[in-house]
């Protein structure tokens, strides 16, 4: 099993925060786009409907807007989760180092030998 150690987990965090970030900007992009294709859509529902198409067509062409907008509305939602998740990976980032940051210097200032081999109960706050 792998050593766990606090400078280890905050990269990791921030590495998560970021991946998290990156793939809630790219679900975002693509929400966007999906509305633009809602808008468009709309449009040509109604530039049929100026050109006297049946209105059945036209009513199903309005529907597909209708639920590409809701689509786009729930992917825009599925984004902002991401996001916020992706502010939860930084608080947790800040906290670890507010609350270990002091530890981990003492411990990298310590010129005792075998310091980094203490037990890690030694380390527990009273």
């Amino acid at each position: 099993m792998a050593e766990l150690t606090n400078k280890g987990l905050q990269a990791a965090v921030a590495r998560l925060e970021k991946k998290i970030t990156r793939n809630a900007d790219y679900i975002a992009a693509d929400a966007k786009r999906i509305d633009e294709e809602a808008r468009d859509t709309t449009r040509v529902a109604g530039q049929i409907a100026a050109k006297n198409v049946d209105s059945y067509t036209v009513a199903e062409t309005h529907e597909l807007a209708k639920i590409t907008f809701g689509l786009s509305e729930g992917i825009t939602a599925y984004a902002s989760s991401g996001y916020d998740t992706a502010k939860s990976a930084k608080a947790a980032g800040d906290q670890a180092r507010a609350s270990h940051d002091g530890i981990q210097q003492a411990v990298d200032r310590s010129t005792v030998a075998g310091i980094h081999n203490v037990h890690a109960d030694w380390f527990e706050q009273q």
